[in-house]
């Protein structure tokens, strides 16, 4: 049936039998997909219902959805013209495993993070009202981003706005990547449990409206009796305490009940906040059962599941190494934002639970909450993926870098990130922090030198960043190396070097073989551990006369260790050449790292032609 689907209007001419046709045939599309291509599982198949009951309901691309991290748009993408690219999801040059306005104007901005939807939506919702359209803007928000302080943020904007055309659809599936956690997660387990306060509300309502002539006055005036009724089942919403109209729970796999639902907030108009109960992974029964485990996958075989082995990476390494510094200190504590697995600490969570803390989807709160516990003799490290680490820049700068308290990131999947695409790439966060008065920055190749940087950290007082890629150490003869306390160097035979390519983190091995392609020429490789601040007595001995020195970095230009290093060598060498072959003013795509590598100019032959052409020249 999905051949036939080019369009949300040709899902709106659906019979209901036809519907849960095209319903089964989304869930093996993405089955099938996903189990070879790797991607987000769980999340998209217990959304497919309520992404078809959204489009039938509304009128898109003018009305817009928006959803929130957009992981969970798979069916979305199914069924918005792009079935037949399908098959490309997370390949380069393919369709991308969030949303994307480069692949389709029914794809309103590109979202990564958890948090911003509403914010956005409400933005648009305004700009439709100034200028005179009813269209609607819809935000499809899971549980667990409503442990996010920026939804609230909207939220309470919201109240002050309720003429907008914006629907708040809350996809209550009990989880985010973790379990969710806190307050947030226990309150909405209540309201889960009080499906009788939905069917009551909207009876009553029709039943006192419908009255002929004086049907509305006596619906006024006995607005006491409906909202006696209503507190028998439920206590006013935190949303209706705000002025959001509040609607559900609804069955999220109902599609009939959810289009009723829809059609009725979208008729009435203005700001409404529907809540809908899903299944993670509805439709495979191993992601049904372990969802957590089923978020995010790479290929596998759908008739046997998912296996996890003891592959070692340096997430798994993190995790051990925290195990074993908690054990020789008692002040060492871990924090994490709703990714205990994803970071590597559901065996220090098992081991230290009074020391380890999962503040929800709040990466901001996670570091000034370790600034806290820092303060108080702790030392805190906050397990963040690279990408969100974006968002705690002020935390670093004014809760903790100020304060001059001693706490450490450890920022996992740096670096170019293959899969997930432009809003996952881990290539901003050595160019941000290390503009933060007093900030040191580690960047571990190997898991032996994680382990140091882990222990340098720790001893070390404010901020310490130990960044780190995702997936397992590379493995190539680094038996040349000689061992300089925070960086190592690749002498070149024969003499003093023509040229020194400095780098850092797992882009050395690409150095490293570049070195080994220019074998005409005596090339030396420096390989920084701390790249941050850089240690100019140890670096410029082995830059001193030195025709060419070319920086390999995987990571932006602007504002990066490269620059930092030409401006080093341009004050204090002598003004040595400094060519920097990094990321520059632009975004990476999703795809394998392989080819993310050759597309920006960072592998081993493009690099020895570079510095080739360069010796020449000179």
């Amino acid at each position: 049936m999905l051949e036939n689907i080019k369009s949300p209007d040709d899902v709106k001419r659906l019979s209901a039998a036809e519907l849960v046709v095209l319903r089964d045939e989304i869930r093996k599309v993405i089955i099938d997909t996903v189990s070879k291509n790797g991607g987000h599982l769980a999340s998209n198949l217990g959304l497919v219902e309520a992404t078809l009951a959204l489009h039938r309901c509304f009128d898109c691309p003018r009305d817009k959805i928006i959803f929130d991290v957009s992981h969970q748009s798979y069916a979305h993408k199914l069924i918005t013209g792009r079935y037949e690219r399908f098959g490309t999801l997370r390949k380069i040059g393919g369709i991308s495993g969030f949303s994307s306005p480069a692949e389709s104007e029914y794809d309103t901005v590109y979202a990564g993070h958890s948090g911003s939807s509403i914010s956005t939506a409400l933005g648009i919702a305004a700009a439709n009202k100034r200028r005179g359209s009813d269209d609607f803007a819809v935000a499809v928000v899971g549980d667990g981003s409503f442990t996010n302080g920026m939804i609230y943020e909207a939220i309470n904007n919201c109240a002050e706005h309720r003429d907008l055309n914006l629907i708040i659809v809350l996809n209550d599936n009990e989880m985010s990547i973790s379990q969710n956690v806190g307050g947030i997660s226990r309150y909405l387990s209540r309201v889960r449990t009080s499906g009788g306060y939905l069917s009551l509300k909207h009876t009553l309502d029709d039943f006192l409206v419908g009255i002929p002539l004086v049907g509305r006055h006596i619906a006024r005036a006995l607005k006491w009796i409906k909202d006696s009724f209503k507190h028998i089942f439920i206590r006013d919403t935190l949303f209706e305490n705000l002025g959001i109209p509040y609607v559900g729970p609804v069955n999220g796999h109902d599609i009939g009940r959810l289009e009723t639902v829809f059609a009725e907030a979208k008729r009435r108009g203005g700001v409404w906040l529907i809540h809908i109960v899903t299944k993670k992974g509805l439709g495979y029964a191993p992601a049904e059962q372990y969802p957590e485990k089923y978020h995010s996958v790479g290929p596998f075989d759908p008739e046997v599941g998912v296996v996890c082995g003891a592959e070692r990476t340096f997430t798994s390494e993190f995790g051990r190494i925290m195990c074993e510094l908690a054990e020789s200190d008692e002040s060492v504590c871990a924090v994490t934002g709703a990714m205990r697995d994803g970071t590597g600490l559901t065996r220090f969570s098992e081991l230290y639970p009074d020391r380890y803390t999962d503040v929800g989807i709040a990466e901001e709160h996670a570091v000034a909450f370790c600034g806290g516990l820092a303060l108080s003799g702790m030392k805190p490290t906050a397990a963040i993926y690279s990408t969100f680490s974006q968002r705690v820049y002020d935390q670093v700068l004014h809760d903790v870098s100020l304060q001059r308290s001693h706490v450490t990131l450890a920022l996992d999947h740096c670096g170019i990130v293959s899969g997930d695409g432009v809003t996952h790439q881990g290539i901003f966060d050595a160019a941000l922090f290390s503009s933060i008065p007093n900030v040191k920055i580690w960047s571990p190749e190997t898991y032996a030198e994680l382990e140091s940087s882990m222990k340098s950290a720790l001893a070390a007082d404010n901020v310490c960043i130990v960044r780190y890629p995702k997936g397992s150490e590379r493995v190539y003869d680094r038996s040349g190396f000689a061992d300089l306390g925070e960086m190592t160097y690749l002498a070149p035979r024969g003499g003093s070097p023509d040229c020194v390519i400095v780098t850092y983190g797992v882009v050395a091995e690409e150095a490293v073989k570049a070195a080994q392609l220019l074998s005409e020429y005596r090339v030396g490789v420096l390989k920084l551990l701390k790249i941050y601040p850089l240690d100019k007595d140890a670096i410029l001995p082995l830059l001193d006369g030195v025709g060419l020195v070319y920086v390999l970095e995987e990571g932006v230009m602007s504002g990066g260790i490269g620059e930092k290093l030409a401006a080093l060598a341009a004050e204090h060498s002598g003004g040595a050449r400094v060519v920097i072959r990094a990321v520059d003013n632009e975004y990476i795509p999703h795809g394998d790292r392989e080819s993310l590598l050759r597309l920006f100019r960072l592998d081993s032959e493009q690099a020895a032609d570079e510095i080739r052409s360069l010796l020449r020249g000179a």
